[in-house]
């Protein structure tokens, strides 16, 4: 039934886009989606996928900031995926606060750490990310978004420079978006 009810709503989307409930897509060029469907993201089979329309104006910078935020959410994602799996396994030795006598095995994981992590040790969290958000990764527009002048191959931060092999890149840059999306669904549970 609601299976149907989709299918047949969908049906008629596309027929006031192509013109036919079967549309060929290639027919409608002047849609506003085409706009970036070259852009670095765009990965089959789904192709360019804006379900809200963010983008139906088509404006560059507008999109440029989207992929940007987009880059940044999506490392931080798989880090806070990794800092979710990763203790499951392994613990560093030694104390997370020594004056309060916190070890890091005494750290629960998941949701459950939140609590037992003092309130500087939050402090220093944020301000570390505060540092590297607007000290190392500074947006330049000149630049392609999640590119920063500071950073390395695939914004690692390690001298290396950006990557000369340009279908290596393009890529590698595909694989960082759709892991960043995975990640980000991910961390969500």
């Amino acid at each position: 039934g609601r299976l149907a009810m989709r299918a047949i709503t969908g049906m008629w989307f596309q027929d006031g886009l192509t013109g036919s409930a079967w549309g060929d897509w290639s027919l409608y060029v002047d849609s506003p989606l085409r706009a970036f469907e070259s852009e670095l993201g765009v990965q089959a089979p789904v192709g360019y996928f804006d379900p809200l329309g963010l983008a139906k104006d088509g404006d560059v910078d507008t999109f440029k900031r989207r992929r940007e935020v987009e880059l940044k959410n999506g490392r931080v994602a798989m880090f806070a995926t990794m800092g979710y799996i990763l203790p499951q396994y392994f613990r560093f030795p030694g104390y997370l606060s020594p004056s309060q006598k916190i070890a890091f095995s005494d750290v629960p994981n998941g949701l459950a750490a939140f609590s037992k992590v003092p309130f500087l040790g939050w402090v220093q969290i944020v301000v570390f990310c505060g540092l590297v958000d607007f000290g190392l990764y500074r947006s330049d527009p000149s630049r392609d978004p999640g590119d920063y002048e500071n950073a390395g191959i695939l914004g690692v931060p390690n001298a290396s420079g950006p990557m000369s092999d340009v279908e290596g890149r393009k890529r590698k840059l595909n694989s960082e978006l759709a892991n960043g999306r995975l990640a980000m669904v991910a961390i969500l549970g």
